[in-house]
């Protein structure tokens, strides 16, 4: 396994507040104490499967053991960790700690002071509540030489990109972007099955994967929201567009509430266009919420007076189109696309 990359936040330290070191749970590692926090549960049982695979290749006589902190008896932590007749190190998976004992909180926190040798103990809390703060606390302030995997929620749109986009990364296999984000929105509410198409292309598929692939594999469950059609032209991704408004169509999408989306959105950014201010002040002063600021001021990028005018019009004449003015929405549409992804007239 490769060498761990210690990171807080992606910063290479410890988050503020927190003593102990936090690694990715791409490149986990042992350590007396790991801590596995967070809601994603597809991250942590990576995270914890990879502790075992780094201890077990040091060692194939790791004994593992398994341990319910919301059903926990006595004593169960100090026998599991104590060194055996023959010495072999130990593996305590702890499950629950969100809904801990006061039996095991007290005896896990007792056990940060003396943890044993050639022991590793992983608590899995999934941050659901408060219960068991005592011990995180104790733990991410150095207590039991520990080490924490943080896996927070993967809940927006980017962050499922980058979580598929890793897993090719780690294993060294290319996918064209378009085929990305096409995967991503063929499983946009399941992560873990979105983890389990990305390794069946990473094993099944020889050479890079393509769009082409993808719709083998997956055609079938691409469902493109009209937002996403909209935020790809108005990054300036036109061949993107393009694929995700034909997916979109081909999963039954209205062209009226397409257009409506690029209109919304270009009607926000002229509104934040050339502001000052902090999010807060703007969207104060808007009636808007601070997101929508942020994400305009990002959507921004690249444009100006001139482009965001002609794209403007363009969606304004669009929209009188989809709606019954020609006879071809769908040509419509693309010309619409055209503007707001060049940034130029249509056919310039």
């Amino acid at each position: 396994m490769a060498a761990p990359r210690s990171s807080a936040r992606g910063s290479g330290a410890a988050a503020k507040g927190v003593k102990i070191t936090q690694v990715s749970w791409r490149e986990p590692r042992p350590a007396p104490i790991v801590l596995v926090s967070g809601p994603e549960e597809i991250c942590a049982e990576r995270a914890i499967a990879g502790v075992r695979d780094y201890l077990r290749a040091e060692d194939p006589a790791l004994e593992v053991s398994d341990v319910r902190a919301d059903d926990y008896a006595a004593g169960t932590l100090l026998a599991l960790t104590s060194p055996s007749l023959f010495g072999e190190p130990r593996l305590v998976r702890v499950a629950g700690v969100e809904k801990a004992t006061d039996a095991f909180i007290q005896e896990a926190v007792s056990y940060l002071s003396v943890p044993q040798e050639g022991a590793t103990v992983v608590l899995r809390h999934t941050g659901a509540s408060v219960r068991g703060k005592k011990l995180l606390d104790a733990v991410r302030a150095g207590q039991g030489d520990g080490i924490e995997i943080p896996c927070p929620a993967v809940k927006r749109d980017g962050d499922r990109v980058d979580f598929a986009a890793g897993e090719f990364r780690a294993a060294k296999k290319r996918i064209a972007p378009t085929a990305l984000r096409t995967l991503v929105s063929a499983f946009a509410d399941d992560l873990t099955e979105l983890a389990a198409a990305c390794q069946q292309l990473i094993g099944d598929v020889e050479g890079d994967v393509t769009d082409e692939v993808v719709a083998k594999y997956y055609g079938g469950r691409v469902e493109v929201s009209a937002f996403v059609v909209a935020d790809t032209a108005i990054a300036g991704r036109y061949g993107e567009a393009l694929i995700a408004l034909r997916h979109a169509l081909a999963s039954g999408a209205d062209p009226v509430p397409l257009v409506a989306a690029f209109a919304m959105k270009l009607r926000t950014m002229a509104k934040v266009a050339g502001l000052r201010g902090s999010s807060r002040e703007l969207a104060s002063r808007l009636g808007m919420k601070d997101w929508q600021i942020d994400r305009a001021r990002r959507d921004l990028a690249g444009w100006n007076e001139r482009s965001l005018g002609m794209a403007i019009q363009a969606t304004a004449r669009a929209d009188a189109e989809v709606k019954g003015a020609s006879r071809d929405p769908v040509f419509a549409l693309e010309r619409m696309i055209s503007v707001v992804a060049t940034r130029e007239p249509f056919g310039g």
